[in-house]
């Protein structure tokens, strides 16, 4: 199979990592011959609580040519400038994790160790003072990125609010429109050749066969290929994060949606609450072993504000990945490839992460392993950083008198995340392994939230003057300050950019 031309490629599975891996190929293949065949079954329900995503949603919709205010126009968008953390750092505490930097360097010593060195002086100003993002949000204001900005404390990213099956719908149109046929049918089976285990095609309910030479899997939590049939092995990683379930319900809007995800710890977990132009979606996650499902279903309809639009819809899940997302000719994509909890809305990053890699390592003449074991190498790396994120957020909390939260703080970690923890307590230097998804801001943002105060710092931030440090941090809070007065507020931004038709309105 080593010279077998990439004639057709076959999907399996919908949702957000189905038509998000169709419209992706067809854009990335369009100038081939190669066919791209999804199958889904309308009688399989999707996931479908996924509705806040990372400021990598804009560069997949803008490598697509996606038009950005109809694109939240149809699936109900706000904006999103991060995540606020409620109660995570103790009662009555809250802090952004903003899709930013903080500040700017001095000497080219890193802002962190100008901080830390005035923050040792006495200064106490919160580090969200120096960030764009932080101020716009705390405001509920928002504005683009000015696209011929100089400033570098005008830098900052920014995602979307949406309707995840809405998504999925405006992006199955976008790859029917590029010549993906789409069939709705169950996969019966999975034939593989004896040989080597490579997929030669599938069966349908319907008696149908489809083969194809690359089979992409988006199929859930099943991995009807890459599990059931290729055998891949799931390494399991809920000792580090134990959430096993979710609840997800959708509310009616009581104020005008602002333009961050809020987190917020409850007893055996954290809340999700995520709105919408015309909505609001919200969910708690917890662990099954401190709190009951009946339990768990009472805290979140206790603390959901508004009329309830739909029924609290059950999720069950276990934290982890796949030993490999690639084997032979099968790639797995969302929940088939692993899973990491909702917190930090990693799941569709997660999909376009796999996407990207498979394009890089795209087997146009044919497999090569050196090209699997690397596009896998690389996949895991990106896996094992997000969940490094993830678990600083637990082991960090400081909320005392619950075991969940207890036993979260005193597990054992990774010695990749326990390093990154204690170079940053001990010199407040950040750590990098590689081209992580969460840059140095978001680092930043965690161990400043939670109140971390390095043990010292860059040595030669104490060669400049008590003057030009003054002078200095104050002129980067003002810039920041007065550019965040100048944005709009975010609904009114919304209102003249995107606004959504009321949902059922003609």
């Amino acid at each position: 199979m080593a010279q077998q031309l990439i004639k057709k490629i076959v999907i399996v599975g919908g949702g957000t990592a189905g038509w998000m891996a169709a419209s992706a190929l067809a854009k990335f293949l369009e100038e081939s011959a190669t066919s791209i065949h999804l199958v889904e079954s309308s009688s399989i329900g999707t996931v479908g609580v996924g509705e806040a995503t990372i400021p990598t949603i804009v560069g997949f919709n803008q490598f697509l040519g996606l038009d950005e205010p109809d694109l939240m126009r149809r699936t109900q968008a706000s904006f999103k400038l991060g995540i606020r953390f409620d109660d995570w750092a103790g009662p009555g505490s809250r802090f952004l994790h903003p899709f930013a930097n903080y500040g700017v360097p001095l000497h080219d010593i890193p802002f962190q160790s100008i901080w830390a060195r005035a923050r040792a002086g006495g200064d106490r100003t919160p580090m969200e003072a120096y960030c764009l993002p932080s101020m716009m949000a705390r405001d509920s204001r928002f504005a683009l990125p000015p696209p011929d900005n100089n400033n570098p404390l005008g830098e900052f990213g920014y995602a979307y609010q949406f309707d995840a099956t809405l998504y999925a719908q405006y992006l199955s149109e976008y790859a029917m429109k590029r010549g993906v046929q789409r069939t709705d049918a169950r996969v019966r089976e999975v034939h593989t050749r004896g040989s080597d285990g490579y997929i030669e095609s599938i069966s349908l309910d319907s008696g149908e066969r489809i083969e194809g030479d690359l089979f992409v899997d988006c199929s859930g939590f099943r991995g009807l290929m890459i599990g059931e049939s290729q055998q891949a092995s799931f390494e399991d990683w809920s000792h580090w994060l134990p959430a096993n379930r979710a609840l997800a319900v959708q509310t009616e809007s009581v104020a005008p949606p602002v333009p961050y995800t809020r987190s917020t710890t409850r007893e055996a977990g954290w809340q999700w609450h995520i709105p919408l132009q015309h909505r609001v979606g919200n969910g708690y996650v917890y662990c099954s072993n401190y709190q009951d499902d009946e339990q768990a279903r009472e805290t979140l309809l206790r603390n959901v504000e508004g009329k309830l639009l739909t029924e609290p819809n059950t999720l069950s899940f276990q934290t982890g990945m796949r030993e490999v997302f690639w084997k032979n000719n099968c790639v797995a994509l969302g929940l088939a490839a692993g899973f990491m909890e909702p917190l930090e809305s990693t799941s569709i990053a997660l999909i376009q992460s796999g996407i990207r890699l498979l394009q890089t390592f795209f087997p146009r003449h044919g497999y090569r392993q050196c090209d699997i074991d690397e596009a896998n190498r690389q996949g895991r790396e990106i896996y094992q950083s997000m969940r490094d994120f993830l678990i600083l957020h637990y082991k960090l909390n400081r909320r005392t008198g619950d075991p969940f939260w207890d036993d979260c703080r005193d597990m054992e970690i990774p010695e990749t995340l326990a390093h990154k923890l204690a170079v940053y307590q001990s010199r407040a230097y950040l750590v990098e392994y590689g081209d992580e998804p969460f840059k140095e801001g978001s680092w930043l943002s965690m161990y400043a939230g939670f109140g971390i105060d390095p043990e010292s710092y860059d040595g030669r931030a104490d060669r400049i003057s008590e003057t030009e440090l003054g002078r200095s941090l104050e002129q980067m809070k003002t810039i920041i300050s007065n550019a965040a007065k100048l944005a709009p507020v975010h609904s009114d931004f919304l209102g003249n950019y995107c606004q959504a038709p009321l949902v059922g309105a003609t």
